[in-house]
């Protein structure tokens, strides 16, 4: 029987992709962590019955995949706001209060999903963008997992047919579907125009800038005409740049208020909200990622959950990924 450190030499450089594809599935970082860890503790447990009939990494997708399923008999989708009603183009209407009966969808740190070795990355087709995620969501869990099998990490129909225990007809069948439905959730590539990397780095600084002087007119010149805001766990959302600095300046923004510290997550501009509390010292409030479309930032998700911060701080950041697509898709 293999010892600790040559079943962790065997497996633990496939960790960083096989949480990203728990966290494609479930929608939620903290649930993909945990699941990973019950992957490897499966895995360890039965590795004296793997045959080798199969790869490690397609054994490993395999159990981590059966085991995402066998959670999400018991789990909702996890969705964001603009997922579940119209927006509003009135800075003045009430917010909803929050919904802590709803389980929202989470960002993911970049810094989860990468590793020192190329060779771990699934180069190019990671499909972590929020959209994606979020639009993952609206599809019935194995219709989930047949897409992320098949058209984000490229396993055959065979492949995946082994590792749902179904037929290569049925995964066929499933993949269909949900493309359709996919298409009909969100933009296609040729909808997205991602700026270079300077701009979007210059994009971040210039908003973490006007955000933490309570600037409003700074944040104008950043956002598109028809940029949205949405800020989970609050249902109330924003569109348009009238309503989103309007509401930002009457209900938000104040100087010394906050302090974003700049992060990538999701692939995408980021940034770690921390609030000023009574005592002065400022206190993990969410994470807040933007969406860039050009020059400009199309839109603004706030994830004002301080349980999300330890997340993000306790790796490194080193910046947002590039872009992120495969197959036609790009969110």
């Amino acid at each position: 029987m293999l010892s600790d450190a040559e079943f962790a030499a065997l497996a633990e450089p496939f960790r960083p992709e096989l949480l990203a594809h728990c966290y494609r599935i479930l929608g939620s970082i903290h649930d993909a962590e945990d699941l990973v860890q019950e992957t490897y503790l499966r895995a360890w447990r039965a590795f004296g019955r793997f045959e080798g009939r199969s790869s490690v990494r397609r054994w490993l997708y395999k159990i981590a995949t059966m085991a995402c399923l066998t959670a999400l008999e018991t789990r909702s989708r996890r969705p964001l706001p603009s997922g579940l009603g119209a927006p509003s183009d009135d800075h003045r209407v009430a917010v909803a209060p929050r919904e802590p009966s709803v389980a929202w969808l989470q960002p993911a740190p970049d810094a989860l999903f990468r590793a020192d070795d190329p060779a771990v990355i699934v180069a190019g087709r990671t499909g972590v963008r929020l959209a994606f995620i979020a639009a993952l969501q609206l599809l019935p869990a194995r219709q989930r997992a047949v897409l992320t099998l098949r058209d984000v990490l490229e396993f055959r129909t065979a492949e995946v047919a082994e590792m749902l225990d179904t037929t290569t007809a049925a995964v066929d069948s499933a993949l269909r579907r949900a493309r359709v439905r996919l298409a009909e959730a969100g933009p296609v590539e040729d909808d997205l125009a991602e700026p270079d990397e300077e701009t979007r780095r210059t994009l971040l600084e210039g908003y973490v800038d006007a955000f933490t002087r309570a600037d409003p007119g700074a944040l104008v010149d950043l956002l598109r005409a028809d940029v949205e805001l949405e800020m989970p766990p609050n249902d109330t959302w924003f569109t348009g740049r009238r309503a989103v600095v309007g509401f930002l300046a009457g209900r938000v923004l104040s100087r010394d208020r906050f302090r974003l510290v700049p992060a990538g997550a999701n692939g995408q501009p980021a940034a770690v909200a921390y609030l000023r509390a009574g005592d002065g010292r400022y206190e993990g409030h969410g994470v807040q990622v933007l969406t860039l479309i050009g020059a400009q930032i199309a839109r603004i998700t706030a994830f004002n959950d301080p349980g999300l911060v330890p997340t993000f701080t306790r790796v490194p950041q080193s910046g947002s990924a590039g872009p992120i697509g495969f197959r036609g898709y790009s969110f």
